[in-house]
């Protein structure tokens, strides 16, 4: 239950960020919002607001902004004072900035948590071995559980990151590790062995390896604000491509289709996340939320990217796409929509058996 809860709140609070994004844009551009639902079917409650009626809509998993003139295939005729707060009679401009702030928010909302978790500090693993692996060059070294790893090749070290980019990029390569063990600082020499190793998307990198294991403490790194906005930012930039690279493996066999997850999959991270504290869940949100941005930009119709699709068109040929067709692409995305529902709660159903 409270993993459910968990993953309805951060779902709703994502949904709510990328509808404000439609509102505040449509209404920035003079086109009058009708109605902004946050979830889809009954309306459990609502309230109304100048021209706007606030509604919370029985099904939580998606919500709406219903603008004036949005609807295309619409019969009734609007009046010429609709018409001047219409979203069909705004140029395509306005409507292309209307459509792309819902995904716009999402991401931003990601660098603006994400610049909140490291003002707030972050975790960073300590530069402690915790295991030393046999016949290995540390173990031939004598490095030993409970070193720790001071510098290496004279660099300061401060973290277990910093010391694997240097291993990693040293492979068959002499190195002198300075270890603070007890209160004696020894000099250990050990050249790292060459391993390859396959990134989680499926990339194959031959990295030097010296055998040890992390130790598992840390300490918090606080960042001044502007340092904490210029990596919140970095981040959420990093988190956009690992994304895009991420689809571009999935569709290239390189990541199985397997690894593809849905609603179960997001309610067991949720709730994980949320027992790991309110970093990690705000961290956790900052990832859905981007990943949430980016699908909405595929070119497929019913989704934000379709409708942009649908605008370069009418701006490349000077008028809009007949009606049937539109409807037509739309019928053939809710199909593929639902299609890789389908595949994601599959696979959540074998991960829970234990088959993936």
């Amino acid at each position: 239950m409270y993993g459910i809860l968990a993953a309805v709140v951060l779902l709703g609070v994502l949904i709510f960020v990328h509808e404000l994004g439609h509102f505040l844009a449509a209404r920035r551009l003079g086109v009058r919002v009708t109605r902004f639902s946050l979830g889809f079917g009954p309306k459990i409650a609502g309230v109304v607001k100048g021209d706007t009626e606030y509604v919370l809509s029985a099904i939580p998993l998606g919500g709406y902004v219903k603008m004036v003139g949005e609807d295309i295939f619409e019969e009734e005729e609007l009046s010429e004072e609709e018409k001047k707060v219409a979203f069909s009679h705004k140029p395509v401009w306005v409507r292309a900035v209307i459509v792309a702030a819902g995904p716009f928010f999402n991401l931003l909302f990601a660098a603006v948590v994400l610049s909140f978790v490291y003002l707030w500090g972050t975790p960073v693993l300590d530069p402690v071995v915790g295991n030393v692996m046999p016949n290995t060059p540390a173990a031939s070294a004598g490095l030993q559980k409970g070193d720790r790893i001071l510098s290496i090749n004279g660099d300061p070290i401060e973290s277990w990151d910093e010391l694997s980019s240097i291993v990693h990029k040293s492979a068959g390569k002499r190195i002198t590790v300075k270890v603070k063990r007890g209160e004696m600082v020894l000099t250990i020499s050990l050249v790292p062995e060459e391993k390859e190793i396959t990134t989680p998307l499926g990339k194959k990198l031959k990295v030097g390896m010296m055998g040890v294991v992390a130790a598992g403490t840390y300490h918090i790194v606080r960042s001044n604000p502007l340092m904490a906005v210029f990596l919140g930012v970095q981040k959420t930039i990093e988190m956009i491509v690992l994304t895009l690279i991420g689809l571009v493996k999935l569709l290239q066999r390189v990541v199985p289709w397997k690894s593809v997850g849905g609603p179960i999959l997001i309610f067991q991270m949720a709730k994980q996340q949320a027992q790991a504290g309110m970093l990690a869940m705000l961290s956790f949100a900052a990832f859905i939320s981007v990943n949430l941005g980016i699908i909405n930009l595929f070119p497929i119709p019913v989704l934000d990217g379709g409708h942009l699709l649908f605008l370069g068109i009418e701006k490349v040929m000077g008028r809009p796409p007949k009606p049937q067709t539109v409807e037509m692409a739309q019928k053939a995305g809710i199909f593929l929509l639902v299609t890789l529902m389908i595949l994601a709660c599959y696979n959540d159903i074998l991960r829970i058996m234990g088959k993936h």
